[in-house]
């Protein structure tokens, strides 16, 4: 579990190709190596890995063909930066918000735009995700929590102000793909709303007083 305030950039080291399709990723990351332990999770570009390996100044994780599939760390190359961040300690304050590293697809960088105090984002999603963004909610890009301030179908927008431009990679990636997560509480919402068959016009205050929605 992650909070998506990136710690810093890293930037990728090596990559192997393993036989079974598995990715091996060496990366340089911007806190010590050896603070880590075999086993532990980081967010690398909002994905959830596991560190294989560590030494002085690397860290080690395998990526799946799954994870390959649904997110950009397959379009990596050495030299390439990264979003960062190590798993939330129960005594760590959540400043963004929960964020599982479970990345639900690719979304492409369409636009920017200068406003004052920084920098508008305009991604492209496809519906299948667009269906859980909402306007004012929360969103993870690359890792990075952010707040959604318009949506549509097809896309939404995010502010990036200086100092996340300045901590992370995602005004200084080589690509305009970014990985996409979004907010968790969604999803449950609609899998439970579906699993008691209600209908949008048949919700009635009522209905969410009896499931708990409302008090």
């Amino acid at each position: 579990m992650f909070t998506g305030i990136v710690e810093g950039i890293g930037i990728v080291k090596t990559i192997n190709k393993g036989r079974s399709g598995y990715f091996t990723l060496i990366v340089e990351p911007p806190f010590d190596p050896m603070e880590c332990n075999i086993g532990d999770s980081v967010s690398i570009d909002g994905v959830c890995l596991t560190i294989t390996k560590m030494n002085s100044t690397t860290i080690c994780m395998d990526i799946s063909t799954e994870t390959l599939s649904r997110s950009t760390l397959g379009l990596l190359k050495i030299g390439d930066i990264v979003n960062i961040e190590r798993a939330l300690r129960l005594s760590s304050r959540i400043g963004g918000h929960i964020v599982l590293g479970h990345v639900d697809g690719k979304g492409k960088i369409v636009s920017t735009r200068q406003i004052e105090g920084g920098l508008v984002l305009k991604v492209s999603v496809d519906r299948d995700i667009s269906r859980y963004i909402i306007e004012k909610g929360s969103i993870a890009v690359d890792g990075i929590s952010l707040t959604v301030n318009a949506c549509g179908d097809n896309f939404f927008e995010v502010n990036i102000i200086p100092q996340t431009a300045q901590q992370t990679a995602i005004l200084k990636k080589r690509i305009d793909l970014v990985n996409i997560e979004t907010d968790i509480l969604g999803k449950y919402v609609e899998k439970f709303l579906n699993n008691i068959k209600l209908k949008f016009s048949g919700v009635t205050i009522e209905t969410l007083k009896k499931y708990g929605f409302i008090g």
